[in-house]
């Protein structure tokens, strides 16, 4: 046996070089940013190797960074045998075009953009999911076509980053008239998965427990959360994007009242459009919640961005009004002064440790106060035929009074907007 060699079969991470641009609109540190797509290009599989920065006062509109770098970044390539470019902005399908063509091939550029959906495709499980990430990979790919991913259909057989657009389609298929096609056919399943995703959303109404979503930075633990508040076992990783598919669970909040926490996909600066587009239906969880809880990792110095971050995009989906709480994360990975310093900062925030337990107690006392504010005081008489509408009142409200009449159980209760919507026929306010 001695004479034989052994020979690994694990996949050799490709050569990564990232490339960010400093200009005086950037809202993040330039090194921060590169830090964190650096960790976005880890996840993706790839090992990144050297990164190489440019401070200008706006892209170059030919090749986004100026010629000498262009120089620069071959010479890079062919002496640490790189095998992607990854640029920290987007790149336009023009500039893209330019930099393939004067770096050579088989050397891959891409953009944050592609990263991300590459990263999204390899982590989608659900039908829905992987429908909408194919949805923003075509509608990012329809307009590069012109001269680009001509690498495609050899880096589908290589495998590697940027080569999962398309989800195994062959290049031969990829024009524009297929795309379009393919993109209204998705567009269609999406929309019917949309619309029985509504009559669940109408069937959960009627159970008419208070509903919290949580929201945050990728990465920040909500998933952990989750699991250490209602006590499940979702799947929770130390890397981006680990979940993309929403998971909801039920809760009882000590007191007995009734609560849903459903968890969703993170959010990231720079999120592209596309992805905010396609993952509509799936983020409408967050916008019809009770409460949202904007989860944030404060072992992180970028807390602050990150939570400016998932604000911005809360926004967008039509969220940025709903309730919410903030809740710092992680506090058991930082020291007794800066837990100190966050509270007094950030006097309405929770502070956590999903890990450890830690602000268990205070976060559901919280979320019951919240509920609480939402109250309705109502009156009604239900009668004795409506008994299963007597037991999730009981259930679901805070019973003050109740007697018994002829004509049917007379009740004294505070009640959530939704249940005192299915009440109101039983008012005698």
């Amino acid at each position: 046996m001695g004479r034989f060699k052994s020979v690994s079969t694990a996949p050799v991470p490709e050569r990564a070089l990232v490339i960010g641009v400093e200009t005086r609109t950037a809202s993040w540190p330039l090194e921060r940013s590169l830090d964190e797509l650096e960790r976005l290009a880890a996840t993706a599989g790839a090992e990144v190797v050297a990164r190489l920065t440019q401070r200008l006062d706006h892209p170059v509109p030919r090749s986004y960074i100026g010629s000498g770098k262009v120089e620069e970044v071959r010479g890079m390539v062919f002496r640490l045998d790189i095998d992607v470019v990854i640029f920290d902005d987007d790149l336009s399908p023009s500039q893209q075009s330019y930099l393939e063509k004067a770096l050579g091939e088989p050397v891959k550029v891409i953009d944050r953009t592609a990263l991300i959906l590459d990263i999204f495709g390899l982590h989608a499980r659900t039908r829905e999911g992987r429908l909408q990430v194919q949805l923003a990979q075509l509608q990012y790919l329809l307009p590069r076509l012109r001269g680009m991913w001509s690498h495609l259909a050899k880096e589908q057989t290589r495998g590697g980053i940027g080569s999962r657009f398309g989800q195994g389609e062959s290049q031969l298929e990829v024009d524009r008239r297929l795309i379009r096609d393919r993109i209204a056919a998705l567009r269609r399943q999406l929309r019917e998965i949309e619309r029985r995703r509504g009559v669940q959303a109408k069937e959960r109404l009627t159970s008419s427990a208070y509903r919290v979503a949580l929201a945050g930075y990728t990465n920040a633990g909500k998933s952990t959360l989750l699991n250490r508040l209602t006590g499940s076992d979702v799947l929770s990783e130390d890397k981006l994007f680990a979940t993309l598919d929403p998971t909801t669970r039920s809760h009882a909040l000590p007191g007995g009242r009734q609560i849903t926490v459903t968890d969703t996909v993170g959010f990231i600066q720079k999120l592209p459009h596309s992805l905010v587009e396609a993952f509509k239906s799936t983020l409408a969880e967050v916008r019809s919640a009770d409460l949202i809880l904007k989860v944030v990792d404060a072992s992180g110095g970028d807390w602050r961005r990150h939570l400016e971050a998932v604000e911005r995009v809360l926004d967008e989906i039509g969220a940025g009004d709903c309730v919410s709480l903030t809740v710092f994360n992680k506090i058991d990975l930082i020291d007794e002064d800066e837990r100190r310093y966050l509270g007094a900062s950030n006097p309405a925030a929770v502070l956590f440790s999903a890990e450890r337990g830690w602000g268990a107690g205070e976060l559901e006392e919280r979320i019951a106060r919240e509920a609480s504010l939402s109250e309705r005081l109502m009156s009604v008489l239900i009668p004795y035929r409506e008994s299963a509408t007597l037991a999730l009142a009981h259930e679901q409200c805070r019973i003050l009074e109740e007697s018994y009449r002829e004509e049917g159980t007379h009740v004294v209760l505070k009640a959530s907007p939704r249940m005192a919507a299915r009440l109101e026929r039983f008012s005698r306010d």
